[in-house]
């Protein structure tokens, strides 16, 4: 029961941290500093990608209609504009992709520490405030996901690339405020990267789950489905959260968030 609260804590934590440009990885790092799973260090490593997936399924069900490529009105008609985001959504996702494959395992031991985190959560909240404080007087280029280009789809996936190496910088927050700086309203920004995050997070998700194996224990099942339905639910509830707050509001107050939470995981860690 205890290993199961600490569970649904975890997918609490990552439905809220997964949207909001504050790092989800670098969250369920420092949480299991303090509330650690009593699991291998095997299952752990893939479990904190695979609850993932319960907030991408939150990103699914909310936006089906922007997302399924085939027309429900009518028979075999299918949605061109739809087709031409995903393939745009396809090159964002081959610069991390790429360097995942080729380097993940270095990446996780080198810079899966508490001193990375809490740097790229100092780093990027000023680079927020900075950015935002930059760009408040610009108009947008790009007010739909249609107006995109190719390039600029492939900028911001360079953008994810810095969050899939740093864990502590986000990767929402990095695709959003690389959006924003290509010129992309910040709603739409927004929008193409939660659907960026589906098949990077369905990918990585799979390849921790193959790595694993699927010999899991019925408690290992448990905390793993507890997590991905929490997640899912506080998704779904933070997403639209997001995308009203960003109508009218910014992102300089996750920055300075970022900042007072990088200080305060440096301090801990030099006095424990």
């Amino acid at each position: 029961m205890t290993e199961l609260l600490k569970a649904i804590f975890f997918g609490i934590v990552e439905g809220i941290t997964e949207w909001l440009p504050i790092s989800s990885t670098g969250h369920l790092i420092l949480l299991n500093e303090f509330i650690s799973l009593d699991v291998s260090e095997e299952f752990f490593s893939m479990f904190e990608v695979v609850i993932q997936l319960g907030a991408i399924l939150a990103v699914v069900v909310l936006f089906w209609n922007e997302i399924w490529p085939f027309s429900t009105k009518e028979k075999y008609y299918i949605r061109t504009d739809t087709f031409v985001m995903w393939f745009k959504i396809v090159v964002a996702c081959i610069p991390a992709a790429a360097v995942e494959l080729l380097f993940g395992d270095v990446i996780e031991e080198l810079f899966y520490n508490y001193i990375v985190i809490a740097l790229a959560l100092i780093v990027f909240g000023v680079a927020f405030i900075w950015i935002e404080n930059t760009n408040r007087r610009k108009k947008p280029k790009m007010q739909s996901i249609a107006e995109i280009t190719w390039m600029t789809a492939f900028w911001i996936g360079m953008f994810q690339l810095i969050a899939a190496v740093f864990p502590g910088t986000s990767r929402s927050g990095a695709t959003i405020l690389g959006g924003i700086l290509l010129g992309v309203s910040r709603s739409v920004a927004a929008e193409f990267t939660f659907f960026l995050a589906i098949p990077v997070m369905f990918g990585a998700s799979l390849m921790k789950v193959l790595d694993f194996g699927f010999s899991f224990t019925s408690g290992e099942l448990t905390i793993l489905i507890a997590a991905m339905v929490t997640a899912f639910v506080v998704s779904v509830a933070v997403i639209r959260f997001l995308m009203d707050y960003i109508k009218k509001h910014d992102f300089k107050v996750f920055g300075w968030y970022r900042i007072v939470l990088g200080a305060l995981v440096l301090l801990y860690f030099t006095i424990f």
